[in-house]
């Protein structure tokens, strides 16, 4: 999925340990040939060379993750797309723009993605994308589901305790070996080095994304890598966004969704949602919090 897993269990010896870890890799590894749309012949890829063409039937697990992505995109209205993927990419964050992109080429960026036309049939098991030229991806999604199907595996073959971070998507289950709760650092995004506060964690997941990587900055304003994909202008006003909910799926879609939403509209969203809290460090490196999260400080 081009990006680094590090998986931690809880084993009697190091030769059962690394067989639990063989056996998350080699499911991280199949679920990476289910959605991957760099693979030509992934069903995500069947998909996206038939827009416009015709639906392609799918495996009952993508259909139900295609499913889910399209009930989020409906409940944050479009912060959360998949076919973001159809998003032409006049945004360069390696250096080299000089100036931001005309109002007329961000708009056209953004034509063929709308998750409105990503058609789904439940009785024939079909994925259609409506528009010729459009694709859908997994980027903002599938790093959490990895995670969630490697940690419910390793639950299954008897694994008490592990910690599995997919890039910053932490899905954790037991407790460390001491007894121990996990416990997950918030860093200050501009000094990786200091650590704003520390957050127990029980058998969940966090994710935390930020833009202190990989931005651009323009009349004093940083632009985020992250783009709104119903506007096609980068997310700007906050450096990085943790979530701490039951799967590192959701907490995957909701990161990005906030980061687009904006700090306000981002935790008034948070707040209306049942088992989910949420951490932002805004461009100010202030952090704000929703309502339910008692921050452990450190000096």
């Amino acid at each position: 999925m081009g990006s680094r897993f590090d998986i931690s269990v809880e084993a009697k010896d190091s030769i059962k340990g690394s067989k639990y870890i063989d056996t998350a890799i080699n499911e991280i590894s199949r679920i990476e040939r289910l959605i991957s749309s760099w693979d030509p012949k992934s069903q995500t890829s069947q998909i996206n060379r038939s827009a416009g063409v015709k639906p392609i039937k799918v495996d009952e697990e993508l259909f139900h993750l295609i499913e889910r992505a399209l009930k989020l995109s409906k409940l944050t209205d479009g912060a959360f797309d998949i076919s973001y993927a159809s998003m032409d990419k006049v945004w360069k964050f390696d250096g080299s723009m000089s100036e931001m992109p005309s109002k007329e080429a961000i708009n056209n960026s953004v034509s063929k993605v709308g998750y409105h036309n990503i058609i789904i049939d439940k009785g024939n098991q079909t994925v259609y994308l409506k528009e010729p030229g459009m694709k859908i991806g997994f980027g903002a999604i599938g790093k959490g589901y990895a995670a969630d199907k490697a940690k419910a595996l390793l639950k299954d073959i008897g694994v008490t305790g592990g910690i599995i971070n997919a890039s910053g998507d932490l899905n954790t289950w037991g407790t460390q070996p001491n007894g121990k709760d996990w416990k997950v650092a918030i860093v200050n995004p501009l000094n990786k080095e200091k650590v704003f506060s520390w957050m127990p964690v029980k058998n969940s997941a966090v994710v935390t994304s930020g833009n202190y990587e990989k931005y651009i900055e323009f009349d004093g304003i940083l632009y985020s890598h992250i783009i709104d994909p119903r506007t096609g202008y980068p997310s700007s006003g906050i450096l990085s966004v943790t979530i701490f909910t039951l799967t590192a799926e959701l907490a995957d879609a909701l990161a990005t969704s906030v980061f687009v939403m904006g700090v306000e509209s981002g935790l008034n969203f948070i707040n209306q949602l049942k088992g989910v809290e949420c951490i932002i460090v805004d461009s100010e490196n202030n952090i704000l919090t929703s309502k339910n999260i008692e921050l452990e400080t450190t000096n």
